[in-house]
């Protein structure tokens, strides 16, 4: 699947791209809001990034079809209410995006579990 990350912190998105890429997803990496969106099945939003979201940003997405996941800092109460707020389907903490990509990603109805 195509996963879109939004993300300026150069950690984070050496982080997810290598996650995601293990789950077998591929990882389309933006460090601004191009003009044009590229088309994915799920978006990663940092929540913390004043440049990278806002709700017509989470709208856009949306539009397109993107299953919306926005994600912050366990004590940002006030980021993680403001990504409900502006409809993210989903808005985890940094930790569950660390430690629980592959669950996050099933939540979003992408299955990244092996098949038996």
């Amino acid at each position: 699947m195509r996963v879109l990350v939004l993300e300026d912190n150069l950690m984070w998105s050496a982080r997810l791209r290598q996650s995601l890429v293990g789950l077998g997803h591929e990882a389309i990496m933006l460090d601004r809001i191009p003009e044009e969106l590229p088309q994915a099945d799920v978006a990663i939003l940092n929540l913390g990034s004043d440049k990278l979201w806002s709700a017509e940003l989470v709208s856009a997405l949306k539009d397109q079809g993107a299953h919306v996941v926005g994600h912050a800092g366990h004590k940002e109460k006030q980021l993680l209410a403001a990504g409900r707020e502006e409809g993210c389907h989903q808005v985890v903490s940094n930790s569950t995006l660390t430690f629980k990509l592959a669950d996050v990603l099933d939540q979003a109805g992408i299955s990244t579990r092996p098949t038996s």
